[in-house]
């Protein structure tokens, strides 16, 4: 018996229709993914702000302890930037010269705010709970007036958190206070660091225009 041979099989590809309806529901899935995929990227970015505030807030408190000084956590609410400060009692570092000054603890350096994230509250007009009298960043940071940390009138655009030596947050005239928070906000939300009479560090989380002060979520 010789061997059949059998026709050869056609190739058969896409009509174009199953293609166009492929191309079709990709873009429907990326059309549903891109908003989730930027929500979650603007998330990480204030997260990741706020993580870093609370650690810049917790070394401050303790250099304070370990210099046995005065040191404070900086932020420019105008640049978006935050860095640590020590108080020089005697004027020997080189950046204050022979006077009493705070100056800018070189390893930490100046940190920035992610894209999109801005200090301030909005239209928030409740603090956390059990935590501020009234809604506010700390105040304003001051130059120092002679042996005097607290002395001078504070500069513009600008809130400090300072620890004196006993890691106690306190006012200009060296008093503890419970009045020191910092707030930032993304425009979807809003995150709150506070800090307690007893240097305990708190964080919180809002939404934008949700004024029910019983809605603050501790993170």
């Amino acid at each position: 018996m010789g061997l059949r041979m059998s026709a050869p099989r056609k190739e058969q590809g896409f009509a174009l229709i199953e293609l166009v309806m492929v191309v079709a529901i990709a873009l429907i899935i990326i059309g549903m993914a891109v908003p989730t995929f930027f929500s979650m990227r603007r998330n990480f970015r204030i997260t990741g702000d706020a993580r870093d505030i609370a650690a810049e807030i917790l070394v401050a408190k303790m250099r304070a302890a370990s210099d046995f000084t005065q040191a404070r956590a900086r932020f420019d609410t105008s640049a978006n930037t935050f860095q640590i400060e020590l108080w020089d009692k005697t004027g020997s570092t080189a950046a204050c010269a022979g006077t009493p000054c705070w100056y800018v603890d070189a390893p930490s350096g100046t940190m920035y705010l992610s894209q999109g994230v801005s200090f301030g509250f909005g239209a928030q007009s409740n603090p956390p709970p059990n935590t501020q009298a009234a809604i506010g960043l700390a105040p304003g940071c001051t130059p120092g007036s002679g042996t005097n940390p607290g002395g001078g009138t504070a500069i513009a655009n600008t809130a400090c958190v300072v620890f004196n030596s006993r890691s106690m947050p306190i006012d200009t005239t060296g008093a503890p206070t419970t009045n020191d928070a910092i707030y930032l906000t993304d425009g979807n939300g809003v995150y709150a660091t506070t800090i307690s009479a007893t240097g305990l560090l708190q964080t919180w989380r809002i939404d934008v225009g949700d004024t029910n002060a019983a809605h603050w979520v501790k993170r």
